[in-house]
């Protein structure tokens, strides 16, 4: 007996929807395997290796890197040609030790090398968050023998050499002091130390911007969050491990194009789908904790109305009620 056809946890009027359960099952089930060679662009935020449970899922020690390398073959077989694969991972410290882990690499690198996926690192990315609270507090704010761990690695991968990516979708404003230039037409040319060769028409034309570094950042404290003001009014508890809008704005912006589809399979608080929908990409998320799935419904004002909250603990049983209840495609 096959297992009956899912069905969105919530969608938007046009472009997105979320789908509740793990997404190990999901993407092996009716309707998301149609998508399967269709997605440009997988941005995610799997839960980070750390080295104690949390309440949103993750795996422990060795056990996470095996069980994310094992998502790398499903994951690529949902790329098209020219797809991309864009995943953040965090830190994670030895347990009662002033020592960084390593599971953070060992995980990234269990992914990228999984021989039946086929995948290559484009290029890595780190994101600086400067307004990250001091961490880990017992080595850093009590006996201060570390600094903050103020950043995260997000490795862009592909399983083509020239995945679809155009720099020029993501400049940034010219420094001032580059403004200047432009204005006077005027650079020491020449020999550098380096030994390029630097020519007198090298800076001299207005390209709208400079091209971006490979070191993003972006503090995640906004004033006013729509997310943050439905969870607190509703007494939701949001979900711990957000992601600031502009990380993944700039990654969609850089790989894909307007009706592209992006597909977050560990959906979050959804900031993924968010952005997506306001880029105007197609998007997919999956979110396997009920509470984050429907907090994240609070990022769009054009959800069409979600099931009825699930009466029954057992996880299967669960996505199966879900899978009745829910919208239709």
């Amino acid at each position: 007996m096959s297992s009956p056809r899912l069905k969105p946890f919530y969608k938007t009027s046009r472009l997105g929807r979320l789908y509740f359960g793990k997404c190990e099952e999901v993407l092996t089930r009716s309707p998301l395997t149609r998508y399967k060679g269709k997605v440009q662009l997988i941005f995610t935020s799997p839960p980070f290796p750390l080295n104690r449970k949390k309440k949103y899922g993750n795996e422990q020690g060795e056990a996470f890197v095996k069980w994310l390398s094992d998502f790398a073959p499903l994951f690529a077989s949902y790329l098209k040609p020219r797809g991309s694969i864009v995943m953040e991972m965090g830190n994670a410290w030895e347990p009662g030790r002033p020592i960084q882990s390593i599971l953070a690499l060992q995980s990234l690198m269990g992914f990228l090398q999984n021989k039946t996926a086929g995948l290559r690192l484009c290029q890595e990315f780190i994101y600086y968050n400067p307004a990250r609270l001091p961490a880990p507090a017992e080595w850093v704010t009590v006996q201060r023998i570390r600094v903050k761990d103020s950043f995260t690695r997000l490795w862009w991968m592909s399983t083509s050499d020239f995945p679809k990516a155009n720099n020029k979708r993501v400049l940034q404003p010219y420094s001032d002091a580059m403004k200047k230039l432009l204005e006077k037409r005027s650079y020491n040319a020449g020999k550098r130390p380096s030994e390029y060769s630097i020519g007198a028409e090298s800076f001299f034309t207005n390209n709208g911007g400079s091209i971006p570094p490979n070191v993003l950042q972006h503090s995640n404290t906004l004033a006013f969050d729509p997310y943050l003001d439905h969870c607190r009014k509703n007494n939701i508890k949001p979900h711990p491990a957000r992601m600031p809008l502009q990380v993944p704005e700039f990654f969609i912006n850089f790989l894909t194009t307007e009706d592209d589809l992006v597909l977050d399979p560990f959906g979050g608080s959804n900031t993924t789908g968010a952005v997506a929908e306001r880029l105007k990409r197609r998007w997919i998320s999956i979110e396997a904790q009920d509470e984050y799935a429907r907090a994240s419904a609070a990022r769009f004002t054009n959800t069409s109305s979600l099931p009825p909250p699930p009466k029954v603990d057992n996880e299967h049983a669960r996505t199966a009620e879900l899978a009745t209840t829910g919208n239709n495609l």
